[in-house]
C-alpha cells in the first residue's frame, strides 16, 4: 500500500511556514522532519503517524482514535497512528500542532 498523497499534501500545506522543514520518503510513506526530527508521517499503512512524546501518548490513546505505532512488532514509544477518518477539518492541524510542540523541544540534529 502506498501512502495517501492527498493527506501528504494537506500535511505539507499545514507545515509550509516551518523554516527548517525537510521531507523524506521513508518506510513506504513520506516523513516530515523539523530540526532533523521526524515529526509527522503520511504512512503507507494508512493515516498519519505523529510524534507526541511518551508523556501524553497514553492519554491521547484513551481520549482519541489514535493507537500506538508498532513497527516490526516493536511499539514505538511516543508515536501515535491517527486514522485518516479522524483527520477531518481542524483535527489534522491539532495533531500536527501536538507533534510540532513536542519535536520543537528536542535539540536540533546536525
Amino acid at each position: 500500500m502506498s501512502y495517501d498523497e492527498e493527506l501528504a499534501d494537506r500535511i505539507r500545506e499545514e507545515l509550509a511556514d516551518e523554516p527548517d522543514l525537510v521531507e523524506r520518503k521513508m518506510f513506504g510513506g513520506v516523513a516530515f522532519l523539523l530540526g532533523g526530527h521526524m515529526t509527522v508521517v503520511a504512512s503507507s499503512e494508512g493515516g498519519m503517524m505523529a510524534r507526541v512524546g511518551v508523556e501524553v501518548a497514553d492519554d491521547l490513546i484513551e481520549e482519541t482514535d489514535a493507537e500506538q505505532v508498532v513497527m516490526k512488532d516493536r511499539p514505538m514509544s511516543g508515536w501515535l497512528r491517527i486514522p485518516t477518518a479522524s483527520l477531518d477539518g481542524s483535527e489534522l492541524q491539532t495533531w500536527i500542532d501536538r507533534a510540532v510542540a513536542f519535536t520543537s523541544q528536542l535539540p536540533p540534529k546536525t
